[in-house]
């Protein structure tokens, strides 16, 4: 995974940020308007000063004149950091909004590898989190740091018309404050970055546990699990400490530089003042200007904390987006119409890592209206033919050919809308029972997917929901159970009447008696149309045109389940484990 540097990051923020430019600007010009009239502010309140002179000598109509005024600068001063901090905020969230959805974008486009790799917890932290942290450094970014570093030129300025001497005084002694604030924010920010993949290794904990909390019960697992909480925890403490009490350490470094520039300024106005070079009112003019001049300092050194933190969120976020897609379709790639079901295995390889082979010169043809079952076990390679004849991996050699073509030469999108397919695990969305069914074919009708319930024995358990069809059900089902939300997958592509359809362990959570039932569903749907039926219940495969028995990648035995049983291989030893004796021979 590339790894972004801060100045990496930085381009890539201001990248974002140039899309809402005149927003910027607004931004830019009212930070610019306050602290002209902040530091106009000064001035009136010299000149007010030098207006009273002594006891029995001040000029009241002047000094009224002046106290209007001041009292409008005040008001346009409230006014434009109002609407400064409104075109900052719109501006943080366009563009945090803008990075959300280029990284969920690009998480769509991400191969099915590089989301096997990564916890699931960790990409949502980026995300989430990361993008929150975000937007809270851009924020206090765009409201402090660019309106500080206007303020520290402008009252350069406003001092440089009054006395250049004392403004040189001033000068000399600011970059202390800067070497030290980029010395420790050079160091802070490793810290930082390591905070944030501490903070998505937990966010990666805790999604697990939470997501399988009846098996952490059942298997009585709570005090690993605080354990392992508890340790990354401790981790996440320690680091999070030791990045920010560094990163702390610049605000006080700063406040004492700025103490004695202050110090500096009145030594030095109070030497001019008596000589006659400044008048009281300038020198308290003077003093205003360089508390306002190191005020920035302060301010700026609390920013770097956020700014390191949201630097280190967006890297992370923008190491996800720069991530190798999924290889693109071909330019020549084809679109098809409604496939005849042919399936050839063209002497097919694969393997999930270099060193580990697992399918090896697979060849293998299938050809329209053929129920293939697909048998062997765990880990013998069923599943990953599936993925392969989806697309969700390319073959390593060989190529895998649907009606003459090669599957890579098809659209990914057309390819797998051949397929209808139930897995072993369900996925359902949050919403109605009836937008769920209809996920498998959008322009269904309420009566065709009511039919397709119907088909799938799930028509029962449906009415007897409180709202029938119109029921609302949580993320993945929740409140169903693991029987009900198959069923509802079997529903799903029994409506989308797919050419090929694919059965990974589809009935393995579903009562004997309603698994026959849906068994007699599924012939008639698979009646002219190739299947492919991934099963270790033997029972559920034994009508199979043809069934081809896997181990290790490689196809032993092939052919239909009386022929088999005769062979007295492979086949035989896993039949007899289900249904008879075990036998003595080692699987």
């Amino acid at each position: 995974m590339k790894t972004y540097s801060r100045k990496s990051t930085i381009q890539k923020v201001l990248s974002y940020i140039r899309r809402y430019w005149l927003l910027m600007f607004c931004s830019l010009a009212f930070a610019a308007i306050t602290v002209v009239l902040t530091l106009y502010l000064p001035i009136l309140t010299g000149n007010a000063v030098d207006l009273m002179l002594e006891k029995g000598k001040v000029n009241f109509a002047a000094l009224k004149e002046l106290l209007i005024r001041m009292a409008v600068i005040i008001i346009f001063t409230g006014i434009a950091q109002w609407l400064m901090n409104i075109a900052n905020n719109r501006m943080t969230y366009l563009v945090v909004r803008d990075i959300r959805k280029d990284a969920f974008h690009k998480i769509q486009k991400l191969p099915l590898s590089y989301l096997d790799r990564h916890p699931t917890g960790d990409l949502v932290s980026r995300m989430i989190a990361d993008a929150d942290q975000f937007a809270d450094g851009l924020l206090m970014g765009f409201t402090q740091a660019f309106s500080g570093i206007l303020t520290i030129l402008g009252t350069l300025a406003f001092m440089l018309r009054i006395n250049i001497w004392i403004t040189l005084v001033v000068v000399l002694v600011t970059p202390l404050s800067f070497f030290a604030a980029a010395f420790i924010a050079k160091r802070t920010h490793i810290m930082f970055r390591r905070q944030s993949e501490i903070r998505g290794e937990q966010t990666g904990l805790v999604e697990e546990m939470i997501g399988n909390q009846k098996i952490v019960q059942a298997y009585g697992y709570e005090r690993r699990a605080m354990e392992r909480f508890d340790e990354i925890n401790g981790r996440l403490q320690k680091i999070a400490l030791q990045a920010t009490f560094f990163s702390s350490i610049t605000n006080p470094t700063t406040r004492f530089v700025n103490n004695l520039v202050y110090a500096g300024v009145g030594m030095a106005g109070a030497f001019f003042a008596m000589s006659g070079m400044l008048s009281v009112g300038q020198l308290s003019c003077f003093l205003s200007y360089a508390n306002q001049y190191t005020k920035p300092f302060n301010e700026i050194s609390g920013v770097i904390t956020e700014l390191q933190n949201a630097l280190t969120c967006a890297g992370r976020i923008f190491e996800l987006m720069e991530e190798e897609p999924e290889s693109p379709d071909a330019d020549s790639a084809e679109w098809i119409g409604r496939a005849e079901g042919n399936i050839l295995f063209d002497h097919v390889s694969f393997s999930y890592t270099e060193k580990k082979p697992l399918i090896q010169d697979l060849h293998l043809k299938v050809t329209t209206g053929q129920r293939v079952a697909i048998v062997g076990p765990t880990g013998c390679g069923k599943t990953t033919l599936i993925n392969l004849m989806m697309r969700f991996y390319d073959v390593t050699k060989g190529a895998i050919r649907m009606d003459g073509r090669d599957i890579r030469d098809l659209k990914r999108e057309n390819l797998r809308g051949q397929y209808g397919m139930v897995l072993q695990e369900t996925w359902l969305k949050e919403g109605t029972i009836l937008d769920n069914i209809l996920f498998g074919r959008k322009d269904a009708t309420r009566e065709e997917a009511i039919e397709a319930a119907k088909l799938s024995h799930a028509h029962s358990f449906i009415k007897r929901l409180p709202k029938g069809y119109d029921t609302l059900i949580c993320e993945n089902g929740e409140n169903l159970s693991q029987g009900q939300r198959q069923l509802l997958c079997i529903a799903r592509v029994i409506l989308c009447k797919p050419e090929i359809l694919i059965l990974d362990e589809a009935t393995s959570s579903i009562d004997t008696r309603t698994e026959l039932q849906i068994q007699s569903a599924f012939q008639k749907l698979m009646e002219g149309h190739t299947s492919f039926i991934v099963a270790h219940r033997l029972s559920t495969i034994q009508n199979a045109d043809v069934i081809l028995v896997m181990k290790d990648g490689k196809i032993l035995e092939k052919g239909r389940h009386e022929e088999l049983l005769e062979k007295k291989g492979f086949y035989e030893e896993l039949y007899m484990s289900q249904f008879a004796v075990p036998s003595l021979k080692k699987i």
